[in-house]
């Protein structure tokens, strides 16, 4: 068994072929696979055969797979507790109709880090393809280590050093949720340095997104001009590519050296049923088990219980 390796862009994304990674695996193999992922920091896997249980399975190369989010009152679609509804769909597989959860979920088309709001940081993620728009319903990465290897001096000397707040609430904001900042003021929120080394490549990465706040002891007006200005840096076209689906495709990322953001689809029109699988930063120390449940739960009146806050209060609000 020979795995083929294609690159995308120079120096990140791959095409991988040559391994059928629907079975068992061996110890070499997996070592390999890992290796490839911490090299090219997305890699994309067509027609993989994956079913659910397949798809937690193979995630667990790469280390601890968190519980996805449950809420009591909101049965989910999702036969393995560890997967992540990423559709547009609602639990009897219509597509969702409810602009409260609509518009949270718009801020999937922003460029962002998973979980970066999170204190327990994300590290890889695996988006396994059910069903795709007819155009392939595609996701956009940007490749956070090479933009920041080609900061000039001046503003990795700048940024050495710097930290900046991170919140799921914030983003939300950003795509058109009517949060005010002193709601958000009032929210869970995690801090990360805005540069950190990625210990698969040892390679040096940007760690800013759509989730990103304030840079701790910036003035907010002159904090969010240099995120803004960070996140177009590393979101320009030398470093972005997209991945467009059919059923079983699979791409994986790795939150911890690149962004990502969802396409434009008519998500009124078409299906898209998408389904992932969340690993933790193999540097995290130990956390509850089911820390996003918990992390939502404490934050009342949120999109993840979209019941508690109804289109009508929406749009009073906006």
């Amino acid at each position: 068994m020979t795995i083929e390796v294609k690159p995308i862009l120079p120096r990140f994304g791959a095409e991988v072929s040559g391994v059928d990674i629907s079975g068992p695996l061996d110890e070499e193999t997996k070592r390999q696979i890992v290796d490839i992922q911490n090299r090219w920091g997305v890699t994309v896997w067509r027609d993989t055969g994956l079913d659910d249980a397949g798809h937690v399975a193979f995630s667990r190369i790469f280390g601890h797979v968190e519980l996805a989010p449950r809420h009591s009152a909101k049965p989910s679609r999702m036969s393995e507790p560890e997967l992540f509804d990423a559709s547009n769909l609602d639990a009897d597989g219509n597509i969702v109709d409810n602009e409260s959860i609509r518009l949270a979920a718009g801020g999937n088309r922003l460029w962002h880090s998973d979980s970066s709001f999170m204190d327990v940081r994300s590290s890889q993620a695996l988006l396994l393809c059910h069903e795709a728009p007819p155009h392939g319903g595609p996701t956009w990465f940007a490749d956070t280590r090479s933009a920041y290897e080609d900061l000039p001096q001046e503003m990795k000397d700048r940024l050495e050093g710097l930290e900046a707040t991170h919140s799921y609430f914030w983003s939300r904001r950003r795509a058109g949720y009517p949060y005010t900042e002193e709601e958000i003021d009032a929210k869970p929120i995690a801090r990360h340095p805005v540069v950190h080394v990625h210990v698969g490549s040892g390679r040096k990465a940007l760690f800013v997104g759509a989730h990103t706040r304030d840079i701790v002891g910036m003035e907010r007006e002159e904090g969010r001009k240099l995120i803004d200005e960070l996140i177009d840096w590393c979101t320009q076209p030398q470093y972005v590519f997209p991945v467009y689906y059919k059923p079983g495709d699979m791409a994986i990322w790795d939150n911890l050296c690149s962004l990502h953001r969802g396409g434009e689809y008519d998500d009124t029109l078409y299906r898209r049923d998408m389904r992932r699988t969340t690993v933790r930063d193999p540097q995290a120390e130990e956390t509850a088990l089911d820390h996003y449940s918990r992390m939502f739960a404490a934050a009342a009146d949120t999109p993840f219980n979209p019941a508690e806050k109804t289109r009508d209060r929406i749009l009073a609000k906006a």
